[in-house]
């Protein structure tokens, strides 16, 4: 074939990946975490080592008299983080308050609504006539802190998750693993487990593999699956254990 039939032959939608790469990377990509838990279980300190960065340097501390009488609030943070050229705009979105007060009902209510009205905002904008310069303020995935020195989880727990897990992507966590022995861990995380399936809870799950994909990412993909139902938090080495 001579290489003007080869040019004939050639239409151009070979380079859309490289076309929707470069554009990507220009614009850079939004992502909007939100932390969520009791006080002192660590969520502070796995942000920042997630994200290699300080995002709490002008945090207030509260005494335990001043924690008891807090109202939930939602407070954000935000950071423009780059790496190898890509640029992400992370935003933290905190609930100082949630969980300290002596009577926690419905204390939910309020990280409920605002999750709402990011999802509200982004529908009129996206409705509207103006939809260049979008900004996706809305809530992609929610890390929930369990305490680890309960018997599994706590009524509020499973109010909270009930009450999100139809609006946000909801990745449980157990704080501070390092405090218990790796046997307390291992039957914590069963039970855990199975009160998360017993209240009907929807946690996020990992998505499903292409059927062509090697044999040895399917591997990699199932174990993920198995393991993905409650992560552990080590508060000194500060990582993620998928599975003990």
């Amino acid at each position: 074939v001579s290489n003007s039939d080869q040019d004939k032959e050639y239409v151009g939608f070979a380079t859309l990946p490289n076309q929707v790469h470069r554009k990507s990377v220009k614009k850079g990509f939004d992502f909007t975490l939100m932390v969520a838990g009791e006080s002192g279980l660590g969520k502070s300190t796995l942000v920042n080592s997630l994200f290699l960065t300080d995002l709490y340097k002008d945090r207030k501390l509260l005494n335990a008299e001043e924690r008891i009488t807090q109202t939930v609030e939602i407070t954000k943070h935000t950071v423009d983080i780059e790496e190898k050229g890509v640029k992400l705009k992370l935003t933290i979105v905190d609930t100082p308050g949630f969980g300290d007060a002596v009577n926690n009902t419905e204390c939910w209510k309020s990280v409920a609504d605002y999750i709402d009205q990011q999802f509200e905002q982004y529908f009129r904008d996206e409705s509207g006539l103006n939809r260049k310069n979008i900004q996706d303020n809305r809530v992609h995935c929610c890390l929930y802190f369990i305490s680890p020195f309960g018997h599994g989880l706590r009524p509020l727990d499973v109010e909270f998750m009930k009450a999100l897990h139809e609006k946000v992507n909801i990745v449980p966590i157990l704080a501070k693993a390092d405090t218990l022995t790796p046997t307390e861990v291992k039957k914590k995380k069963i039970k855990i487990r199975e009160e998360i399936e017993q209240y009907g809870i929807k946690i996020y799950q990992f998505p499903d593999c292409d059927s062509d994909e090697d044999e040895e990412f399917k591997q990699q993909d199932l174990e993920l699956k198995v393991r993905r139902t409650c992560f552990c938090y080590l508060s000194f080495h500060y990582f993620f254990v998928f599975g003990i």
